[in-house]
């Protein structure tokens, strides 16, 4: 019975192995398909969008060197997870007249959580 145990898990543990790995690609993956053409996650490296690095936590429009629209500048807003999932679904809606611009937002759920734990884990 023992041996049965020791086999199984000897057997399993590979595929959780393999789960974990997919679950943190999916992070990144989710970032490059949807944020990487305007946006970067390194800290100081803004493109036509700013750099998202430490964006959990920051106020909107913040990022030294940045130039923020005017309505992103005022919105008042600090960046968490829940804010953070209601811009990436319609920035439009929540900060109208920002520069996001075509960017309509993500609409799958599961796309956007997997973009907001990216950004938390402040990858470099």
């Amino acid at each position: 019975m023992r041996s049965m145990i020791v086999g199984f898990a000897i057997a399993v543990l590979p595929l959780c192995v393999v789960a974990a790995s997919a679950a943190e690609e999916a992070g990144p993956q989710a970032f490059n398909n949807n944020c990487r053409t305007c946006h970067s996650w390194k800290e100081g490296d803004n493109r036509l969008g700013p750099n998202l690095h430490g964006i959990v936590g920051r106020k909107a429009g913040s990022v030294e060197g940045f130039n923020y629209s005017t309505a992103m500048k005022s919105s008042g807003i600090t960046w968490d997870e829940a804010s953070l999932d209601k811009f990436i679904t319609n920035p439009n809606a929540v900060v109208p007249n920002n520069n996001m611009k075509p960017f309509s937002g993500v609409g799958d759920a599961e796309t956007r959580k997997q973009i907001i734990d990216f950004l938390k884990s402040n990858p470099k």
